[in-house]
């Protein structure tokens, strides 16, 4: 639709007065009111006459008196007396007449040559439409076009207000604004093709989005129903698992009762016999009777019984566990009836017994059940205690990591060396092995002398470097020689005379080291 356009004419007519000279400016010079078009929501300047000085969209008015035409004429007046329906239409003032008006037309002699047709022989015309009059001067045909107002014009108008202005007939000009409109058009197809791409491509892809989300919905579907299947299925293995742990649980504790009330029951009977015969029964009976009475009562005393529930209560569901796959699905859940036994729980690791100042010692805490089981899981209460033996109000802060499998791994940093008792503790008791002593030695201590063959080869042979070893060579040389007095026959270290290369250095800076160590170093 184009912007600014109106099925009406507006304006003044000629008895209205004439317009003045604001109104002619070029409509850009005019203050504007926008506006949104209701069919393409573009934003159109309105003039300043208001909605009845828009540009009238003639082509529409054609099209619609073209689709009264087909409709028999229905719902056209007259053009000259705006009263009765239209019968014919003169095809050289392009004026729809009545009867009455179309006899009229020929009776006058301007008009007495006009050509009059059928409406009914219009209706193959593609263009009917009325000549377009002049907006200001109602009587006259828009015949010229102004160009310094951009705009068609009359002849009246020429002589009045456009007088100074250049003017052309419409038929002279319209080459040069036909070509430039063309011109823009060329400009604008190529978008209109582009979008239209674009909006196929969208239908496109709307259509293949539509079929790939009906897909996947499809797929969702399947995998919910399957999973939902999956999840009932272990649903029911779960309860049925634990209606067979309940009913294994009651019968032990059934069976112990049943054993607790039988030994209960012999023994209330063998006490209230060997009471009644000591309250009742006379020296002889007693003595007669008590080789009989002492075997039932030792053999009571001799019977082994467990005065604890021999089941217990512990069943707990682990949500968070995998419980392996169920119709290819992977599922979690599992019922665990295990529960740890201290006495069983075991540490390991090579830092158990021996640490460093300021070094992070560590070591492993393996639990297990009452059958020796590895319990699998984690969760469990662990208490950690690392105390110095002589600084007791002073401990070591350790760490606690479940690792969700059974294990844990429990670290702590001395900060001095001595003699530290370690705790270890499962639900309040003692795990195997706690508690245990730790022998924090003191920092690894880096040698400061070279590791050598011999003084003379890493000294470049001077005399006054000695080593640790305490060999010397002959001619003044303090230092220790290959085959010479005091050489120890296989490499060591200059600082301290060990053998062993990562060893840590027992020098202590001390007399028994000469100072002349370091420039050796140095070498």
């Amino acid at each position: 639709m184009l912007s600014g356009v109106t099925l009406e004419g507006g304006g003044a007519r000629s008895g209205e007065g004439r317009p003045s000279r604001t109104e002619l400016k070029p409509r850009s010079l005019q203050s504007q009111i926008g506006i949104l078009c209701p069919v393409c929501d573009a934003q159109v300047d309105l003039p300043m006459g208001g909605v009845k000085a828009l540009t009238i969209d003639h082509l529409a008015v054609n099209d619609v008196m073209l689709e009264s035409l087909r409709g028999e004429g229905q719902g056209l007046v007259c053009d000259l007396c705006n009263d009765r329906e239209v019968e014919k239409r003169c095809q050289t003032c392009k004026a729809n007449l009545c009867h009455f008006c179309c006899q009229a037309h020929r009776r006058q002699k301007k008009t007495t040559y006009h050509t009059m047709v059928d409406l009914k022989d219009l209706k193959g015309y593609s263009r009917i439409g009325k000549p377009i009059l002049c907006p200001i001067h109602p009587a006259e045909e828009l015949r010229l076009f102004c160009e310094f107002c951009d705009r068609p014009v009359c002849r009246d108008c020429v002589v009045g207000e456009h007088r100074e202005h250049p003017c052309d007939f419409t038929s002279n000009v319209i080459h040069k604004h036909g070509d430039s409109v063309r011109e823009l058009l060329k400009g604008t197809q190529p978008h209109v093709e582009a979008l239209e791409e674009a909006l196929a491509q969208i239908n496109i892809m709307n259509s293949a989005l539509q079929k790939r989300v009906e897909a996947v919905a499809a797929d969702v579907q399947t995998f919910s129903e399957g999973y939902i299947k999956a999840i009932e299925e272990h649903r029911d293995k779960l309860l049925k698992q634990l209606e067979d742990i309940r009913i294994q649980k009651e019968n032990s504790l059934q069976l112990q009762k049943a054993q607790l009330e039988q030994l209960l029951a012999d023994m209330r009977t063998g006490v209230e016999f060997t009471e009644h015969l000591l309250t009742s029964g006379s020296d002889l009976e007693i003595l007669i009777t008590k080789g009989v009475v002492v075997e039932r009562l030792r053999k009571l005393n001799k019977v082994q019984y467990s005065a604890r529930p021999g089941v217990n209560d512990k069943i707990r569901f682990c949500p968070q566990e995998k419980a392996g796959q169920c119709h290819g699905y992977e599922i979690y859940g599992t019922i665990n009836t295990k529960e740890v036994d201290p006495a069983k729980c075991v540490l390991q690791g090579e830092d158990l017994h021996r640490a460093r100042e300021k070094q992070t010692a560590s070591f492993t805490l393996l639990c297990k059940d009452a059958a020796g089981e590895i319990m699998g899981r984690g969760g469990d209460n662990i208490q950690v205690a690392v105390l110095p033996k002589d600084k007791k109000d002073s401990p070591v802060r350790p760490m606690v990591q479940d690792n969700k499998d059974g294990t844990y791994y429990i670290s702590y940093t001395p900060k001095e060396p001595g003699v530290y008792t370690v705790w270890v503790c499962v639900k309040e008791q003692h795990v195997q092995g706690s508690p245990f002593t730790v022998t924090v030695r003191r920092k690894h201590r880096p040698h400061p002398g070279v590791f050598h063959c011999c003084t003379f080869c890493s000294s470049g042979g001077q005399k006054t470097a000695r080593c640790a070893c305490g060999g010397t060579m002959p001619g003044g040389y303090l230092g220790c020689g290959h085959g010479h007095k005091g050489h120890p026959g296989r490499p060591h270290w200059s600082c301290c005379g060990k053998f062993n290369e990562k060893s840590e250095c027992t020098w202590t800076g001390g007399q028994s080291a000469p100072r002349s160590l370091l420039r050796t170093v140095a070498l």
